[in-house]
């Protein structure tokens, strides 16, 4: 059944994103590009679903990984698109702990892309700074979060970022209007609600995501500010990603499942052994 599963949503909107995106702003994304990610992501899921654990693939995750790529990955050739397609698909199936993956798959891809190949590069300010995309992103992303339960994390991650932008601006002197120019940035906003809040890679326990986020808040401002690196918020969670497996150690909570979100009554709970059990309600 159509939505029935909370990532039809997701696809639902990322899917309105990119059209949005190509329709209302200059973009250099050609569509045989977004073809190559979206046959690259399915096609590599149904692989290694098929040959590793031998069942049939749900593609749901595989589609909005490449749609994640297509919104934010740019490159000249098809190969690079592939390259970060493949190797955002594979990390789900080898960086696992306990059955549960640990790296963003879209993160994973783009970061594998600008550093195996020459041509790939993000477009944090794609965007631009129109207050009707915010107001976009944030509806569309507050339905999904809403009923994913990850609303903690975006707002410990933006609540964090903003504060420490916030004093540097006062620190430095300068008007508000720099600061609301380095808030107001659709990719940012998209990244906070679509990919620092993948419920399949971050820690389970609401304590471990607060604090979670708020390390990758504070890596971002950091290599922002003092290494200026335009793609920090990407980087800061490509780096901290490993954390989540500290993190669920120290605060044992019930993995999610997006099962659960289709009425299954189950809960998957990771022990300290990184053994799954599976408890009937």
């Amino acid at each position: 059944m159509l939505l029935k599963d909370i990532r039809d949503y997701q696809i639902l909107f990322l899917s309105l994103f990119l059209v949005l995106g190509i329709g209302t702003r200059d973009w250099t994304l050609r569509p045989a590009l977004i073809g190559v990610a979206i046959a690259t992501c399915l096609l590599t899921q149904w692989l290694f679903s098929l040959i590793l654990k031998g069942q049939t693939a749900n593609l749901r995750s595989a589609l909005i990984t490449s749609l994640g790529l297509s919104l934010l990955l740019r490159a000249d050739n098809w190969t690079t698109m592939a390259i970060a397609a493949i190797c955002a698909i594979a990390s789900k199936f080898i960086f696992q702990v306990g059955e549960k993956h640990f790296f963003n798959p879209a993160n994973f891809g783009i970061i594998s892309a600008l550093v195996l190949t020459s041509d790939a590069w993000v477009s944090p300010g794609q965007w631009g700074e129109e207050w009707w995309y915010g107001l976009l992103f944030a509806g569309t992303g507050g339905m999904i979060l809403q009923r994913v339960g990850r609303w903690d994390t975006t707002g410990a991650f933006l609540g964090a970022y903003s504060l420490l932008e916030a004093m540097r601006n006062l620190w430095l002197g300068w008007t508000w209007d720099v600061y609301w120019h380095r808030l107001m940035s659709g990719s940012l906003l998209l990244f906070a609600l679509f990919m620092v809040t993948d419920p399949r890679s971050i820690p389970n326990a609401r304590i471990g995501r607060i604090v979670w986020a708020g390390c990758i808040a504070l890596l971002t401002f950091i290599l922002r500010n003092y290494f200026f690196l335009s793609t920090a918020v990407f980087w800061a969670l490509f780096a901290l990603a490993p954390l989540t497996i500290l993190v669920d150690t120290l605060w044992l909570s019930p993995g999610f499942s997006w099962l659960r979100g289709n009425e299954e009554k189950q809960e998957i709970l990771i022990t300290p052994d990184a053994t799954l059990k599976i408890i009937e309600e």
